[in-house]
């Protein structure tokens, strides 16, 4: 009798162990990658580290893998080179970010992609054939990981892209569609929510569904610490281009999360490359033509308000307009050292392959254009040329603009009821309100501007050019 007491209280206690015994998922994640692919080479090493510890370690992208980088953006396939190194890699699922419909070769790339792109707010024809899935649930050496995939939409109701890009294909606010999978927390041992709706986005989906234990984030290049956690969500992010990756380690215990860990990695110095990678990465790169010096910058370019200058010079110069005006997230380069600069760097700079629209308004219709564009916020606030922009922001809200004052080079009031010959591109002409039939588009995209202007000019010194005077009152 006493034995088998013995035996079952072995046995009380064995199970008793293992029942308790803690269980960890491991997930390295990245955002905002924008086709940078030489540091892919590092990213597959550290994968292959971290693999070796853990054979089940989830990847994933909350978005924007693409444009930024005319290797990747100006292939045959355009986005294939980011496509075929997250295939070699081993990417587990990414979500769309709005950079991913910035060319009309989504529908191509997701059939060459050995991973699931997951967006529950996503929607297209047959024939525009976006194909996602809403989530996915993985094994993770027997517990389930749910993903839920969202992407962030602006006052138009559609990603920040250009609208002709988005044929046959439309979507549905975020929350409304996270609502529908509170189910899947029930299911699932972890419910992640991989998200390209931005940082204050995420703090506010973190407060309305508690049911979530992670938070993916990207779009707003936040670069977070690692302990933001909201109503009991954690939330990571990482500046845009590889600024860092995050590996995030969840703990159970009994089934139960218990611990949740967020390290942020600079994977440009891991020390380690993968060869095959590091190869495929070079066989990418082989092109010539973008080495092509196009021009000299006598002194660095030290910010984005200085390359948008230097771009709205190019414009008016190239197609003899009065005034120019471009997008602040059509620059897509912080700076620029002083030397060369090569066709890559305006492609980088501009990668949009936006065309060029010329339109004759009046100074009245040209500040209904640019205040319709930015919605009355200062970082939307255009760059320009021909003229400068005296901002007076509301002291109660510095985010907000409560007037402008349009100048001309001198420092005079422009003259409002004057016509005047103003450049820009397609895509301000589109998210802006401007006389119907005004614009005419011309048959040149706005890079080749840019790429004529430097090669006429030969040498540029844009050091300390501001256009844009901003008054807090």
């Amino acid at each position: 009798m006493k034995k088998k007491f013995a035996i079952l209280w072995l046995a009380l206690t064995l199970a008793l162990t293992i029942s308790a015994e803690k269980r960890e998922i491991h997930i390295l994640s990245v955002n905002d990658m924008h086709a940078q692919i030489g540091v892919f080479p590092q990213l597959a090493a550290l994968i292959d580290s971290l693999r070796t510890e853990d054979p089940s370690l989830l990847v994933f992208s909350a978005g924007d893998n693409r444009t930024g980088n005319p290797l990747n953006d100006k292939y045959e396939i355009p986005g294939y080179p980011m496509v075929a190194l997250m295939n070699q890699v081993g990417f587990n699922g990414s979500t769309l970010g709005n950079h991913e419909f910035d060319t009309h070769s989504l529908q191509r790339l997701i059939g060459l992609s050995n991973f699931r792109y997951i967006c529950a707010n996503v929607f297209s024809t047959d024939s525009a054939g976006i194909r996602t899935v809403p989530y996915q649930v993985f094994d993770v050496a027997g517990l389930k990981v749910g993903i839920i995939g969202v992407i962030q939409l602006g006052p138009q109701g559609i990603p920040s892209t250009h609208p002709d890009n988005l044929k046959g294909i439309w979507f549905t606010p975020a929350m409304t569609e996270i609502s529908k999978y509170e189910w899947l927390s029930k299911q699932c041992d972890v419910t992640i929510l991989l998200s390209h709706l931005g940082y204050p986005d995420d703090q506010e989906m973190a407060k309305i569904f508690p049911w979530l234990d992670l938070i993916i984030g990207g779009h707003t290049h936040t670069q977070l610490k690692g302990d933001e956690v909201v109503n009991g969500v954690l939330i990571t992010q990482n500046k845009n281009k590889f600024g860092r990756v995050t590996y995030t380690t969840i703990t159970l215990e009994d089934g139960k999360i218990v611990d949740r860990k967020a390290e942020y990695i600079d994977v440009k110095k891991y020390p380690k490359k993968n060869p095959l990678v590091e190869a495929m990465v070079n066989h990418f790169g082989e092109d010539p033509k973008f080495k092509r010096v196009l021009a000299t910058a006598e002194t660095p370019f030290e910010a984005r308000e200085e390359l948008g200058c230097m771009m709205c010079d190019a414009f008016m110069n190239e197609t003899g307009s009065d005034i120019a005006i471009e997008n602040p997230g059509g620059v897509r380069l912080e700076s620029h050292p002083a030397g060369e600069i090569t066709v890559r760097d305006v492609l980088e700079m501009d990668p949009f392959d936006n065309n060029a629209v010329i339109l004759e308004l009046t100074g009245e219709e040209i500040l209904r254009m640019i205040m319709t564009y930015c919605n009355n916020i200062l970082v939307s606030f255009p760059y320009v040329g021909g003229m400068k922009c005296e901002l007076t922001l509301d002291r109660t809200n510095p985010s907000r603009i409560k007037s402008v004052q349009l100048l001309t080079p001198n420092g005079k009031k422009l003259n409002m009821k004057r016509k005047y010959r103003v450049v820009t591109n397609n895509y301000i002409t589109v998210t802006s309100k401007i006389p119907e039939g005004a614009a005419q588009t011309l048959n040149v995209q706005t890079t080749d501007l840019i790429m004529q202007y430097l090669e006429k000019k030969k040498r540029v010194d844009y050091r300390g050019v501001r256009r844009l005077e901003i008054i807090n009152k």
